[in-house]
């Protein structure tokens, strides 16, 4: 079991197989990474992850970049420990036809990145034109039961923020036969470049909770979900957030193999490549002793 100086338990581990993409989205943060190194290959990736599970972490998330450009994602996927829950997160471009092979490789729900429904502001945001793509890389997690299905969505002003509820209501279509489909309205970081297009969530937050019949309160950072009618929404505000770094259960791994003890912090990561058994483990546990809130309360 590993819990930090501030008894908070770490069972998320979070693992960016890749910081590669083909997409250029222009908020992308690519989970942290500050200059990569060298991508870790398969067998760092399960060394790690194997170690961590030995030490009671119960999740495990794929990140990057876009971990299905990794050739070798459904090995990787097979080869994994059996973690309580494996998830991964992807723009969706190549999902439709790979998400029956991730499935049977032991996969259990992705997140997938999708901010608008129209191809020209999906194309501005992204650099991209495959819309329809991620729809159909939806539509197919959802057949081969990748759920809960999470999608993405970064409010922009401007942008998108008057399209909440066309996704809400496209993200609902979903919901039936035991399929469940989840909306999440992520507030945009104020990154440099960016504050044109930054958008205060919380009033819309506010309109939908008028509006839910049912609320459900998530237990690590104390978020929202309201149920209305057959469609789900959540409201993510990752900045300012005090409530969520006190209850933060979660721990990185870069693509290059440093071990991330915070999102936004870059002077503390623990470098593991190559480590095995003790040494792994004593710099696991080393970097578990350097969490600390970012946002103290």
């Amino acid at each position: 079991m590993l819990i930090d100086r501030f008894g908070r338990r770490i069972t998320n581990l979070r693992i960016a197989v890749t910081n590669r993409c083909n997409l250029h989205c222009i908020y992308c943060h690519r989970e942290g990474e500050d200059n990569p190194g060298k991508e870790m290959d398969i067998e760092d990736i399960i060394r790690i992850s194997r170690a961590f599970y030995e030490l009671g972490v119960k999740k495990v998330k794929l990140t990057g970049g876009e971990p299905l450009l990794r050739s070798d994602i459904v090995e990787i996927i097979n080869s994994l420990p059996p973690f309580k829950e494996i998830s991964l997160t992807t723009n969706g471009a190549f999902l439709a036809r790979m998400a029956d092979d991730l499935k049977e490789a032991g996969l259990n729900r992705v997140n997938v990145s999708l901010d608008t429904l129209k191809e020209d502001v999906y194309s501005f945001i992204t650099g991209g034109s495959c819309v329809q793509a991620v729809i159909d890389g939806i539509e197919a997690a959802c057949n081969a039961r990748l759920t809960p299905v999470k999608v993405n969505m970064v409010v922009m002003r401007g942008l998108n923020e008057n399209e909440v509820n066309d996704l809400l209501e496209f993200t609902g279509r979903f919901n039936r036969n035991g399929v469940n489909v989840i909306l999440q309205v992520i507030e945009l970081l104020k990154l440099p470049g960016l504050e044109k297009y930054y958008c205060d969530i919380i009033p819309i937050e506010k309109l939908y909770a008028s509006r839910a019949k049912i609320v459900i309160i998530r237990s690590m950072h104390r978020r929202r979900q309201y149920i209305l009618g057959k469609a789900a929404i959540e409201f993510v505000r990752p900045l300012d957030n005090s409530e969520f770094c006190l209850h933060c259960n979660r721990i990185r791994v870069t693509s290059d193999g440093k071990i991330k003890p915070c999102l936004l912090r870059n002077d503390n990561l623990v470098d593991v490549r190559g480590l095995n058994g003790g040494e792994l483990i004593k710099a696991i546990k080393r970097a578990v002793e350097l969490r600390e809130p970012y946002f103290k309360g």
